[in-house]
């Protein structure tokens, strides 16, 4: 005699659960990126913030700005041989390469923790890095936001930052806008190609009807940069 066997399938109840612990798990993932990103946010944030502090620490101490300071061989200490600045007030590099020597001096006076070595070329030893391991900047230049923005001191973020992040900065301490504002994209990259605009930020729109400028969050690109007006 045979015996018929019998195929059992799931509940509702099983089923439901199981959607439920699914959902958990996404849930979790989810938030667990979004955690990292924060993260990240943040860590670009402070930096940004911490060398802000140091500039204008230095500014106040010294009344010169660092890279540039006419006097740093005489007032800076820290050993060794001492580069000094053309003091015209501009952290530019018409003859000494002052927007890498800026390092070298706030280190010298304290303002930033390490030693940075002045090199004519950046380095790990003469350039601080960002979270994503490109070399950053403070330099007199018109490197920013579109069009032709008159020159002025800006602190580099450096390039390699993914677009999402660089929005999110921008949201958080600016008008979320990469073309206006104190925080503002930027094509420079160090020791690589400058950057591509439009995989950033996208322009705006006159209309009708009118589209205001943004950080281009759908290209999903990993290389971009901004600068902060000093």
């Amino acid at each position: 005699m045979s015996k018929t066997s019998r195929q059992r399938g799931f509940t509702l109840i099983e089923i439901a659960i199981v959607l439920v612990i699914i959902g958990l798990l996404l849930g979790g993932v989810l938030k667990g990126q979004e955690l990292i990103t924060s993260a990240r946010v943040r860590n670009l944030i402070s930096q940004q913030d911490g060398i802000k502090a140091a500039y204008y620490g230095f500014q106040d101490r010294y009344r010169a700005l660092p890279g540039d300071y006419a006097g740093a061989a005489s007032n800076l200490g820290g050993g060794g041989t001492i580069t000094a600045g053309n003091g015209n007030g501009q952290i530019d590099d018409a003859s000494t390469v002052e927007s890498i020597l800026a390092w070298d001096h706030l280190t010298r006076a304290g303002f930033l923790n390490g030693s940075y070595a002045y090199a004519t070329t950046m380095t790990d030893t003469s350039t601080p890095k960002n979270p994503y391991g490109r070399h950053i900047q403070i330099v007199y230049d018109a490197n920013y936001g579109t069009g032709t923005p008159a020159a002025r001191h800006n602190l580099k973020t450096g390039n390699q930052v993914p677009v999402e992040i660089m929005a999110e900065v921008d949201r958080k301490t600016d008008d979320g806008n990469p073309y206006t504002g104190s925080f503002m994209f930027s094509t420079w990259a160090s020791g690589g190609t400058a950057l591509t605009a439009s995989t950033c930020a996208t322009a705006a729109v006159v209309g009708p009807p009118a589209v205001p400028a943004a950080w281009n969050i759908t290209a999903g690109t990993t290389d971009c940069g901004g600068a902060t007006l000093l």
